[in-house]
């Protein structure tokens, strides 16, 4: 059953849709006169009924110059309505991206513990040698159900741990569990603070980042954000000397107050992005500034042992369907030491698994 969700405006714009037109505040205009006309002269005389129907055609009727008045107001108003959207500097191109938001947006609720325990207990299953990420995330879950959340949140997570041991594979799966959109960053990529944030107008490719592109195509205000090897950054420098860092670009994001009103640098709008999680890897703490680490829960993993790759080889086979000969020979090859002579991680594993998938799946020549 999927997930309940609940809906949050996510930001404060109004849509073309949602204002009067010119010809519309025009006609309200008109309507405001002539009713007013007839209250001032039902105050001053007491007119029959012939008498009225006569008066009604004489305000009814409006010269020339009181139309051009009226034009002009309902122009002004207008135009101060349109200032007052938010999206008065943007180019209808732009406008038009933006039209998901209308109506607010969903974000994923976890309705109370017991769920919140079985979210744990499945992914705790799948990779148990992640326990201590797990578990964090598991406190967070409960307590947004305890506190009827509207939706799930848990302390932004950096896991810093040996290349191979599942980091990123565990985010993607934690996704999978809490049935949220995710976008994941490599941060050692192109600039990984204009990737996730976009760059503002001014800089050569202006563009809108990652995280506001995956909140408009899955029309979700709560996606999973991972980030690779963070520790591994680059600064950007602008033309000014501006310098510009993925951390630092962060900062304000996971601050659930400051990220509540987080300005879209390209799109130059607020937008709700206090429902969005995090879990970033990393191979080591060097190169994190603290101001950043104080914002996270760091937690250091240790490399995988044969065991636990093999326990992940025999599940993973499992829920790949692979045929009983090919679960077989997997099981061999951890029990007889044939690969004791390499250094095994997850990596290793998951090919071994996509070959055997392969194999199996392959066509039997006669």
């Amino acid at each position: 059953m999927p997930r309940a969700t609940t809906s949050i405006p996510f930001h404060a714009l109004r849509f073309e849709d949602d204002l009067p037109t010119l010809h519309e505040v025009e006609r309200r205009l008109k309507t405001f006169l002539r009713g007013l006309r007839r209250q001032r002269q039902a105050a001053q005389t007491g007119d029959d009924e012939d008498g009225r129907d006569k008066m009604d055609q004489f305000f009814d009727y409006l010269n020339e110059a009181e139309r051009r008045k009226i034009r002009r107001r309902a122009h002004r108003y207008v135009q101060r309505l349109d200032a007052l959207s938010g999206l008065s500097h943007l180019s209808e191109e732009n406008r038009a991206k933006l039209t998901p938001l209308r109506g607010g947006l969903p974000v994923t609720r976890v309705s109370s513990e017991h769920e919140a325990d079985e979210i744990a207990a499945a992914l705790h299953a799948e990779m148990p040698w992640m326990a201590p990420a797990t578990e964090a995330v598991w406190h967070g879950l409960r307590a947004s159900a305890r506190e009827g959340q509207p939706g799930v949140r848990f302390t932004p997570l950096v896991l810093i741990g040996p290349p191979g041991i599942g980091k990123s594979f565990w985010a993607r799966r934690l996704a999978h569990h809490l049935e949220v959109p995710a976008t994941k960053i490599d941060a050692t990529g192109e600039p990984a603070s204009f990737a996730l944030t976009g760059s503002q107008r001014g800089w050569g490719s202006a563009h809108a980042g990652k995280l506001v592109n995956t909140v408009l195509n899955s029309r979700h205000a709560g996606p999973l954000v991972i980030i690779d090897e963070i520790e591994k950054a680059d600064e950007v420098h602008s033309n000014k000397g501006t310098r510009h860092t993925l951390t630092d670009a962060l900062l304000p994001l996971l601050e659930r107050m400051t990220a509540a009103t987080w300005e879209c640098p390209f799109f130059q709008v607020k937008m709700d992005m206090s429902w969005v999680n995090w879990v970033m890897t990393a191979n080591s703490r060097q190169g994190l500034p603290e101001p950043f680490q104080s914002r996270c829960v760091v937690l250091d993993l240790p490399d995988l042992t044969t065991g636990q790759l093999r326990d992940f080889a025999m599940n993973e086979a499992a829920r790949r369907g692979l045929p009983a000969p090919a679960v077989e020979a997997l099981a061999v090859l951890f029990e007889t030491g044939a690969l004791s002579h390499r250094r095994l991680n997850l990596r290793t594993v998951a090919r071994m698994l996509d070959r055997a998938e392969m194999l199996s799946n392959r066509p039997m020549l006669h």
